[in-house]
């Protein structure tokens, strides 16, 4: 098994007479979006701050690569910590600099370039972000889906190997949340850094994060994927993320896949089960999610994915239901629909999705979605995820269809 990039053995860590911390292990794997859920209060931002070393357990170990952070050298320590970025909750810009003066500072602080060379990596920093004629606005004066952007902005222009995030969606409507998350997401592919985030977004974070660790009364009670999670038989584990679940995304106009969409599915599996009514899933994907919002932003993409969500639902009948399912996917269910038919509302979604104006009144000269599309019959005793993998299989059916 891969050595983890971050360890934590028997880790505590008390203030006062409240112990946050107790005797913690964790593993966190390089290359991997891990998010750390858990109840308010449970030192979820206490365990971050142990990794970018603000804060020293009372016991235990914090090991970077195999060997014990507060045993390295002062040099080597500074190494590590320029290998770590922070993306602060509320994002922790300094109000009276403005935006260029905000992504410089790390380079200022922590390099030794030229006035010239930290120009240029923040410019690139900038225009990767999509942040253009925004350098000398100050916080103030620029949008909070913007503040998100040049806060990662700051954390990205060092090239870390490593990026915390705590808790980088609070207080965003699900619009600008979808936008942050698939944003988080996409740099994440393009730049490679392992990625450690704190959230409250459930089921949202499942869709961009490898591993899920919950923490619970100062222990790790959970280490897996978001598949996994969503099975575990833990009591506890099960309350947390049920609680958390909204049960329609209002802002955005879709239910959500986790919730909704998987209420929907069992009470079409009961009704097949009891009485043989059949139905049938499709899946839509946007394959060009990302290419998307490089060229319009993440909230403008997200904006279309609500509308083009909007216009599928028009086209289904009043017992379907229209699910978002992840950050650039769709799933319809069809009530009453075998896989004959599902094949038919296919084609015609196909058909009649492409005769329309998806942008609205954002117009996007020259723009195009590619949407595939899977559909498969649902069989006594299918289970969601194997449907869903089934279906994406079988998408043999590519379409394209302006978007204006």
């Amino acid at each position: 098994m891969a050595t983890p990039l971050i360890q934590f053995e028997k880790v505590e860590k008390t203030f006062g007479s409240n112990r946050i911390l107790k005797q913690l292990d964790l593993q966190i794997f390089q290359g991997e979006i891990t998010a750390i859920i858990g109840k308010s209060g449970m030192g979820k931002s206490v365990l971050l701050r142990h990794i970018i070393g603000l804060l020293r357990p009372d016991s235990g170990r914090v090991l970077f690569q195999g060997r014990p952070l507060l045993k390295m050298k002062r040099e080597e320590q500074r190494v590590f910590r320029e290998k770590v970025s922070y993306v602060f909750q509320g994002n922790a810009l300094f109000d009276s600099m403005t935006v260029y003066e905000n992504v410089a500072m790390p380079l200022a602080e922590r390099t030794r370039l030229s006035k010239n060379e930290i120009h240029d990596k923040v410019r690139e920093k900038l225009e990767q972000l999509e942040l253009f004629k925004v350098d000398d606005q100050y916080p103030s004066q620029i949008s909070g889906g913007m503040k998100k952007r040049v806060a990662l902005a700051r954390a990205l222009v060092t090239d870390p190997e490593i990026i915390l995030f705590d808790e980088p969606t609070t207080g965003l409507d699900p619009i600008r949340k979808h936008a942050v998350h698939h944003m988080i997401s996409d740099y994440q592919k393009r730049f490679g850094f392992t990625g450690i985030i704190v959230s409250h977004a459930i089921p949202d974070i499942f869709t961009i994060a490898q591993r899920i660790l919950m923490l619970d009364e100062g222990n790790i009670i959970f280490d897996g994927t978001p598949v996994e999670i969503q099975k575990a038989k833990n009591s506890t584990v099960q309350e947390f993320i049920k609680g958390l679940k909204s049960g329609f995304d209002h802002v955005n106009g879709m239910a959500l896949q986790q919730t909704q969409g998987e209420k929907r599915f069992h009470e079409e599996m009961d009704r097949l089960e009891r009485y043989n009514i059949p139905f049938s899933i499709i899946m839509l994907t946007i394959e060009n999610m990302d290419e998307i919002s490089l060229r319009i932003g993440h909230m403008a993409a997200q904006t279309i994915m609500k509308d083009f969500s909007n216009h599928v639902q028009k086209h289904l009948r009043i017992i379907d239901s229209c699910s978002r399912f992840e950050l650039s996917k769709l799933m319809v269910i069809l009530s009453g629909s075998d896989l004959e038919r599902a094949k038919i509302v296919c084609t015609r979604l196909s058909i009649e999705l492409s005769r329309v104006e998806i942008a609205g009144d954002h117009p996007y000269p020259d723009f195009c979605f590619s949407i595939s599309a899977g559909f498969i019959g649902v069989r006594k005793g299918d289970q969601l995820a194997d449907l869903i993998a089934r279906a994406e299989q079988k998408q043999d059916m590519r379409y394209e269809f302006r978007v204006c």
